[in-house]
């Protein structure tokens, strides 16, 4: 192997060696990814040029292999990969293998934090309410969790408690460099939530994927991309007095959805990087989805190391971490301007206080302008009675989320308005739904060292748990008042300290929703409406928000004495070691013992050897959608209704109808997903007027549900296409997004525009992305049920970015004929889909040897595009 050397006593590669004067010129995500393909690619000189190479033009169409550290993943996500895992291995069993040669080779960790829901808030012991719940309506999910950790290596789940994965990332797994095997090398991963790349802004290299792409890292296939292009962000200036690092997210997330990040990669570089502290970057970070990209980087420096020590890591590692990344090129340097594809500056200085709504988090608005934001969704309805939730009232308001909460920062500025309120007898009205939950277990210790959890109990945002919660739409129960509120037409409103406010998002019953800082939050929320200028208009009577907000001397002061750094690891410790999670009982068999009578974890139909199938297609449309249909649309989430078609489902098998869970808990049961598609109520299925959400109309006029419709049509031997607008499948990476269109029979979605998550996971499952021609749109095709759909999907005529012929023969006899570009990136991914998805294809390599750790990917999987 070239360009290795010894370091501190192990082997490294040389990157100056390797790359001579071209080093300071690459982005140091190219830096990263050089470090990484010279050391696990079995071709690392082909890699090499292709990176230098990409510095001619800021552009490649050349593949690479990207082998990360690590995997991770979250229960929500995990559960799904381990239900296709656990039928793998009976599949592998049934056809005369050994299950247990499926194994992950690499470290995958899993957090349990998307299961925790806000039942109880604003009491004392709310916590220990919520988390009760949260084991009684999960025990099962979490049992088959357990039985992973006893039946694969390499996999550790954290248990409920120890916080949001992107936070517990931060502070407790990522070690920036690491040694392994005799290596010295950077610390990088995978994650299985589209949130990923916030441990970007400690100088990790990391994205997310899909839980169907993960499942093939598990087992030795490299990531394989297209040597990226990287947009660099320059920043210059510094933020002014009273901004917040959240201020900056949005504004960045704002500027960068102006223009095309797919599957382009952000670094950020220039003098005002060294303005920012980690927690300020991993902010800005978190928001990468928001702004469509897969990176929103932050090289290592010496704020990277002052985390480190924060949170308790140990000096050594901390002088090992900048060694190595001081002798490697890969410290920052504010002065350096490295080759971009494209870049753009961003002024610190040019930052005001801000929000993002209210239905999408690019969005940005100044923070007073709620009121004109909403104009256009607020009723004619009449004035509320007295103590009654008033039109534009905040129902939710809601610190939450990994963006905010994993800033100490942030939330002790949440504390100080907190403590400013409570000693002017400031409370938020009864209406308000207020609630606090960190990323970790460490808040709780440093909010009540600086005396500020009491205050923040005081006036209603005590913690009601460590998890995603509102975020994700595990936010509860309406208040009452809202509910009626709601009933007479009265608008009312989310605001929280979250990544995402799509309608339905943050509650099923809420359209309207704010991105705020954890400050922020707490003043809307004692405001108790968004009708008015925050800044200026008075928050209770004889208040301003200027009386409680907390100037950046106060934060450090509060900061300095909230701040230990032997929290981190004990209170982490302490959330391991939870007897909840102990006296879980789950089974040991290296096969998992299905139960038919389970509605958690059922054996899925797509976990298997795939069949052949007809490369070319006549399909009919079951559905045609519009612009910016997200996962949150497609896959479903939130509170499972009793009167929807998965909720009588799950009542006929015996479920309590009282309490039937949400969504996210249930992602192990194919029959109830397959049943919740697409019954999002902002979902139109544009096949026909009239028709409701997650069902579709038949040649025959008749109106169903999908899944019937998709039984109907299965029994004819006739394949779906799903046709939709730009920006399909944004969001988060559910990759049941994807399973439940191939349970639906899709075999390919013709879109004006994916989102790369999504695009990725449709590959995995077998079904064909096609990026319609320029003008052509789902409203301007005008399909009707009775039109047909001819592609010609042979693997062997399909390649990165070719053109496939696509032939409408409509009802009426004319036929009509465009050229959809496929959008596979990878010779990986058209073989991928010559086997029918990742799973039949995972299932091929293992029958034929086990995989090994560290194992040379080409042994694995054939790469080369010829």
């Amino acid at each position: 192997m070239q360009h290795v050397t010894t370091y501190g006593g192990c082997r490294i590669i040389d990157l100056p060696a390797a790359a001579g004067a071209d080093l300071r010129r690459l982005p140091h995500i190219h830096r990263l990814l050089l470090e990484n393909l010279l050391r696990a690619s079995s071709d690392p000189e082909q890699g090499r040029q292709a990176i230098l190479n990409w510095l001619k033009t800021g552009s490649s169409t050349a593949e690479i292999p990207f082998q990360p550290g690590r995997v991770l993943m979250h229960d929500t996500t995990c559960g799904p990969a381990l239900v296709d895992i656990a039928a793998m291995r009976s599949a592998l069993a049934e056809a005369g293998h050994d299950p247990a040669l499926l194994n992950p080779v690499l470290p995958v960790d899993v957090s349990t934090d998307h299961s925790l829901a806000v039942d109880a808030y604003a009491s004392p012991g709310a916590m220990e309410r919520n988390i009760a719940n949260e084991y009684r309506r999960n025990g099962e999910r979490y049992r088959f969790m357990k039985w992973a950790t006893n039946a694969l290596s390499n996999f550790r789940v954290h248990p409920p408690g120890t916080g949001i994965m992107h936070t517990l990332n931060l502070e407790r797994l990522a070690s920036v460099v690491t040694t392994r095997d005799g290596w010295m090398m950077p610390d990088t991963l995978i994650g299985t939530d589209s949130h990923t790349p916030m441990i970007n802004g400690i100088g990790v290299l990391g994205w997310g994927v899909g839980g169907i792409e993960a499942e093939s890292v598990f087992f030795g296939m490299p990531v394989m991309l297209r040597v990226p292009e990287v947009v660099g962000v320059r920043l210059t200036g510094r933020l002014p007095e009273g901004v917040t690092a959240t201020d900056l997210a949005l504004t960045v997330t704002e500027r960068l959805r102006r223009i095309d990040l797919s599957d382009r990669f952000v670094e950020f570089f220039g003098p005002g990087v060294s303005t920012l502290s980690a927690g300020d970057r991993a902010v800005v970070a978190n928001m990468t989805p928001e702004f469509g990209a897969n990176t929103g980087f932050f090289p290592v420096d010496a704020a990277t190391i002052a985390y480190l020590r924060q949170t308790g890591r140990p000096a050594d590692h901390c002088a090992i971490v900048e060694g190595y990344c001081r002798r490697q090129g890969l410290w920052f340097d504010p002065t350096e301007t490295p080759v971009f594809t494209d870049s753009l500056t961003l002024d610190l200085s040019t930052v005001e206080v801000s929000l993002a709504g209210p239905r999408r988090p690019q969005d940005r608005i100044p923070a007073s302008a709620t009121a004109q934001a909403t104009a256009a969704l607020r009723g004619a309805a009449q004035p509320a009675p007295e103590g009654q939730s008033p039109d534009g009232a905040v129902a939710i308001a809601a610190i939450t989320s990994c963006t905010n909460t994993s800033d100490p920062r942030l939330l002790v500025a949440a504390g100080l308005v907190a403590r400013k309120a409570r000693a002017l007898g400031l409370r938020p009205p009864g209406h308000v739904k207020t609630s606090l939950a960190p990323g970790s277990p460490t808040a709780e210790r440093y909010l009540r060292r600086a005396g500020l959890l009491e205050d923040l109990e005081a006036i209603g945002f005590g913690i009601v748990g460590y998890g995603c919660t509102t975020c994700i739409g595990n936010s509860g129960r309406l208040p009452d008042t809202a509910i009626q509120a709601q009933a007479e037409g009265r608008l009312q409103v989310a605001v929280l300290s979250g990544n995402r406010n799509f309608p339905g998002r943050v509650h099923p019953q809420l359209d309207a929703g704010f991105l705020a800082s954890p400050p922020l939050v707490v003043a809307f929320a004692l405001a108790g409406d968004v009708e008015r200028d925050i800044l200026r208009d008075p928050i209770a009577p004889g208040v301003h928000l200027s009386d409680i907000w907390p100037t950046g001397a106060e934060i450090d002061a509060a900061l300095a004495q909230a701040i230990d750094s032997a929290d981190y690891q004990a209170a982490y410790d302490g959330a391991e070691a939870s007897a909840m999670w102990r006296d879980l009982d789950a089974p040991s068999t290296p096969l998992f013992p299905w139960d038919p009578a389970s509605t958690y974890i059922r054996r899925p139909p797509f976990a298997g050897f795939a069949g052949p199938r007809d490369p070319r297609i006549s399909a009919a449309p079951i559905l045609v959608l519009g612009d910016d249909i997200t996962t949150d649309h497609i896959s479903p989430a939130g509170a499972i209704p009793r009167d929807s078609d998965a909720g009588r489902h799950l009542v006929e098998q015996g479920d309590p109808v009282h309490d039937l869970n949400v969504y996210s808990s249930r992602r192990g049961n194919w029959q109830a997903m397959l049943r919740g598609l697409f019954t999002n109520r902002a979902v139109r299925n544009l096949l026909a007027p009239g028709i409701p959400p997650g069902s579709t109309i038949l040649p025959d006029g008749q109106i169903m549900p999908l899944w019937q419709a998709a039984d109907l049509y299965r029994a004819e031997g006739m394949p779906v296409v799903i046709v939709a607008g730009e920006r399909y499948g944004m969001g988060s990476s559910r990759d049941w997004a994807a399973k439940g269109a191939a349970l639906l029979g899709t075999r390919a979605v013709l879109a004006a525009g994916f989102e790369r998550i999504h695009r990725a996971n449709l590959i995995g499952m077998g079904i064909v992305p096609l990026r319609l021609p320029a003008g052509v749109t789902p409203q301007s095709l005008a399909l009707t049920a009775n039109d047909r759909i001819d592609i010609d999907l042979d693997p062997a005529l399909l390649s990165p970015r070719t053109q496939v012929r696509v032939t409408l023969r409509r009802a009426f006899g004319a036929v009509e004929v465009f050229e959809a570009q496929a959008a596979i990136e990878t010779q990986l991914e058209v073989e991928t889909l010559a086997m029918g998805g990742l799973m039949p294809l995972i299932l091929d390599r293992v029958t034929q040897g086990p995989f090994q750790a560290g194992k040379p990917q080409a042994a694995i999987l054939r790469t080369d595009p010829s």
